[in-house]
C-alpha cells in the first residue's frame, strides 16, 4: 500500500496524486534552493510527465526564484510586447483579478497559447495574493480523452488538423462577457493569429496520444468553415473536459502548479467576485506540435 505522501516509485521527494485521472502534489523540494540535486530534479520531472500537472506548497519565491525553477525545464517564452511588465522578465506574465473585475484570466477551458506555431510546453503559476475562499483552478488530462474515444473516433481524429486562433478571446475582452453559443463564426471574425496542428499530437517525451482542441482557442477544422467544424469539436470540447479526466487544485499563498501543455487543459474558475487575486507565472518554451 502506498505512503498518503510518497509514491514509493520515487526515492528523494514525496508524490500525492490528488485524483485518479490528473495531478500530484510534490513534497520534500524547496524551489529556493539555487542548486536542485540532479537526482531530485530527475525524480520532479518526473512527476510532472507521469501527472500532467504537479502542485508545490509554501515555496517562498521571488520572480528570480521563479524564473530559476522553468529554466531548468527549457528555455523561458518571452510574452508579446503588450503583455511584458517593465523591469520584470520578458518572460513574467502578471495575472491580476481586481475586486471591480467581472471576468477571470484563463475563464474558458484551454491549452495556454495553442494560437501560436510553437505553443508553450508548460506553465508555472505562483500564488501571491488569493480570495479568502474560491479562485481553485481545474486540469484536464487530455491523453485519457484521446484514450477514452471509440476506434472509430480514434481513426477519423487520428491525421486530422484544427485551426486555431485568437479571436474568441479579443471578443470576450472586448465585450466583457463569454460569447453566446451558436455565435462561433462571429468570434472567428476577430481573430489576428491563426496556427494550424493535428487534433490529436503525440507527446515528444512520453510518445502518448493526447486530444488537442480547446473552446478557448481553436476556431474551426482545416478545409472546413467554423460551422461545418462546430458538431465534432462541441462534442470533444465536453467529452475533453469530463469530470472523471479532472482534477482541481485549491490554492494557498505560496502554492506553485506547473502544468504540461501538452497533455493537458485548465479553466480558472470564476467565484469570488469582489476580492483581489495576485498570481506570477512563467511558460517553458515548447516545441511544434506533431
Amino acid at each position: 500500500m502506498r505512503d498518503k505522501k510518497r509514491d514509493m516509485d520515487y526515492k528523494h521527494i514525496g508524490v500525492r496524486p490528488v485524483a485518479g485521472a490528473i495531478g500530484a502534489e510534490i513534497f520534500g523540494v524547496d524551489l529556493a534552493e539555487e542548486e536542485m540535486a540532479p537526482e531530485v530534479f530527475e525524480e520532479v520531472h518526473r512527476a510532472f510527465l507521469e501527472h500532467c500537472v504537479i502542485f508545490f506548497r509554501d515555496q517562498a519565491m521571488d520572480d528570480d526564484v521563479l524564473a530559476r525553477f522553468g529554466r531548468r525545464f527549457g528555455e523561458l517564452a518571452p510574452l508579446p510586447p503588450h503583455r511584458q511588465v517593465p523591469g520584470k522578465y520578458p518572460e513574467l506574465l502578471i495575472v491580476e483579478t481586481q475586486p471591480e473585475d467581472k471576468m477571470v484570466f484563463g475563464w474558458e477551458w484551454h491549452t495556454d497559447t495553442s494560437h501560436l506555431e510553437t505553443p508553450t510546453l508548460g506553465s508555472i503559476l505562483y500564488a501571491k495574493i488569493l480570495p479568502p475562499v474560491g479562485g481553485d483552478t481545474m486540469f484536464a488530462n487530455q491523453y485519457l480523452a484521446y484514450e477514452t474515444l471509440s476506434d472509430g473516433m480514434k481513426e477519423l481524429l487520428d491525421g486530422m488538423v484544427a485551426v486555431h486562433a485568437n479571436g474568441r478571446i479579443l471578443r470576450t475582452l472586448a465585450e466583457g462577457q463569454t460569447p453566446t453559443p451558436g455565435t462561433e463564426s462571429a468570434s472567428a471574425g476577430w481573430s489576428k493569429m491563426w496556427a494550424e496542428h493535428p487534433v490529436v499530437r503525440t507527446h515528444p517525451e512520453t510518445g502518448r496520444k493526447a486530444l488537442y482542441v480547446n473552446e478557448m482557442h481553436t476556431e474551426r477544422l482545416k478545409d472546413m468553415t467554423v460551422e461545418e467544424s462546430q458538431p465534432l469539436l462541441q462534442f470533444l470540447y465536453a467529452h475533453a473536459s469530463k469530470p472523471e479526466f479532472t482534477c482541481r487544485f485549491k490554492w494557498e499563498v505560496n502554492s506553485v502548479a506547473f502544468w504540461d501543455n501538452r497533455c493537458a487543459m485548465h479553466l480558472a474558475m470564476n467565484d469570488y467576485p469582489g476580492h483581489h487575486r495576485l498570481m506570477h507565472r512563467v511558460q517553458v518554451k515548447g516545441t511544434r506540435p506533431v
